[in-house]
C-alpha cells in the first residue's frame, strides 16, 4: 500500500507539473524565444524532486557553444537527469517522436530525430551539423541503444562526423559525459537493483516506470570529462573511441564508489543558468 501511494502521488505530481507547461513551451518554441531552451532545464530539475533523484555532478561543464555532449545511455531517465544539467537538445532515434507524451515532450525540447541506418548516415550527420551551426548544444547517445547500466557499449562513430565542421571559424567542442545510477536510499544498489532504473532489451516501459515510481530516492552520478575537438584526433573513429574510454572509466569509478560524495536533495534552480565553475555535489 505504501508503494502504491508513492507511485500514485509521484504520477499525479508529474502530470500536474507537465500538462500546464506543455502549451507554454509550445508557444516559446513557436516564437523562437530563448526561454524555449531554458524552461526544459528547470522542468527537468523539478522532475528530480518528484521522482526522488539526488544528482551529484563532478567535472567542468563545457562553456563553449556549440558543444556536442556524448553520453552513455542506460535509461529513459537519462533524459531527465541530463536535461536538468545541460541547456541543450537531444539526438534521438526517430521512433521516439511517436511515443505517447514523451514524443511530444521530445519535440518541445527541439530534439533532433535520426534514423540509425547506414544508408542515411550522411543525411543524419548533416542534420546534426546544421543544428550545431545554429548555436544549439546537442546531447548524443552514441551507443545507439540503452545498456544495463553496468557497462558502456561501443560508441558508433557516424554522428561524430558532425563535429568535423567549423562554427564561426572554430571547431565544435565535444564533451564526454558519464551517467551512472549508483545508490538507492543511500545504499549502493549493485547489479541486482540497477535494472529497476536501467531500461534495456525487451523491457516494457509502462510496467518498468510503474515499478520505478514506487522506489525510494536514487542517487545518480554524472561526470563531465575534459572537452576535446575533432582536430585532436586522426579520425572520427579515434574520437569516438577516446570518448568511450573516458565515459567507461567514469562509469567504472562511480560503480566502485570511488567518487561518492555528500549530496543534498535537489531543489529548483533559482536561475536557469549553469555556473562556469566546476560542479561537484551539484544541487538543483
Amino acid at each position: 500500500m505504501r508503494a502504491f501511494l508513492l507511485r500514485t502521488t509521484r504520477l499525479l505530481l508529474y502530470v500536474a507539473l507537465t500538462l500546464p507547461l506543455v502549451p507554454v513551451q509550445a508557444v516559446l518554441v513557436a516564437l523562437g524565444s530563448p526561454l524555449a531552451a531554458l524552461l526544459p532545464r528547470l522542468y527537468h530539475r523539478l522532475c528530480w524532486r518528484i521522482l526522488g533523484f539526488r544528482v551529484e555532478a563532478k567535472g567542468r561543464l563545457s562553456e563553449r557553444t556549440p558543444t556536442l555532449f556524448v553520453c552513455n545511455h542506460a535509461s529513459y531517465l537519462d533524459i531527465t537527469v541530463l536535461g536538468g544539467l545541460i541547456k541543450g537538445s537531444f539526438i534521438a532515434k526517430s521512433e521516439v517522436a511517436s511515443w505517447p507524451l514523451f514524443g511530444l515532450l521530445a519535440r518541445l525540447q527541439r530534439t533532433v530525430f535520426v534514423e540509425r541506418r547506414a544508408q542515411r548516415s550522411a543525411e543524419q550527420r548533416d542534420a546534426v551539423s546544421r543544428r550545431l551551426a545554429s548555436g544549439s548544444d546537442l546531447i548524443l547517445f552514441p551507443e545507439g541503444t540503452s545498456s544495463d547500466g553496468n557497462r558502456v557499449l561501443p560508441f558508433k562513430s557516424a554522428l561524430f562526423g558532425a563535429a568535423e565542421s567549423l562554427v564561426g571559424g572554430a571547431p565544435v567542442a565535444v564533451q564526454p559525459v558519464s551517467i551512472t545510477y549508483v545508490r538507492l536510499n543511500g545504499i549502493p544498489m549493485g547489479r541486482h537493483l540497477r535494472p529497476f532504473f536501467a531500461w534495456y532489451g525487451d523491457m516494457e516501459m509502462a510496467s518498468h516506470l510503474w515499478a520505478l515510481l514506487g522506489l525510494g530516492t536514487v542517487t545518480v552520478s554524472v561526470e563531465f570529462h575534459p572537452v576535446v575537438t575533432r582536430a585532436n584526433f586522426a579520425s572520427r573513429k579515434a574520437l569516438a573511441e577516446h570518448c568511450r574510454s573516458l565515459v567507461a572509466e567514469g562509469v567504472a569509478s562511480a560503480l566502485s564508489g570511488r567518487d561518492v560524495e555528500a549530496v543534498s536533495a535537489p531543489k529548483p534552480a533559482p536561475a536557469p543558468v549553469l555556473p562556469p565553475a566546476p560542479v561537484t555535489g551539484l544541487q538543483a
